[in-house]
């Protein structure tokens, strides 16, 4: 099995219709203080274990990282530990500030 993408515009759609999917961001500590995506969760070594035990499977699960790139091998390892239904978001943070600054938090 394997990840799938999510653009920015239907992330965007499925918050509008308070659909949203789990979120993880996988960007460093200061850039996700920054700003970041509503409601989404930070996630990196030092709890993606957590994360794995406590997240349901079934769960949608979008990565986000800054543009799209390390989101894939990322969202690939939540594939490997059992979720279902894992997206990159395409274009990551940089994008989808600037298409969904209203869905933004710092």
């Amino acid at each position: 099995m394997r990840f799938q993408f999510m653009t920015p515009q239907t992330l965007g759609e499925k918050i509008a219709a308070d659909q949203q999917p789990v979120v993880v961001d996988i960007r460093d500590g200061n850039s996700f203080a920054a700003g970041r995506i509503k409601d989404s969760t930070a996630l990196d070594n030092s709890n993606v274990q957590q994360f794995i035990e406590q997240t349901p499977k079934d769960a949608p699960v979008v990565v986000c990282c800054y543009h799209g790139n390390s989101s894939q091998s990322a969202a690939q390892f939540l594939v490997d530990q059992g979720f279902s239904e894992v997206y990159s978001l395409q274009g990551g943070y940089e994008m989808w500030k600037i298409a969904f600054p209203q869905y933004c938090e710092s």
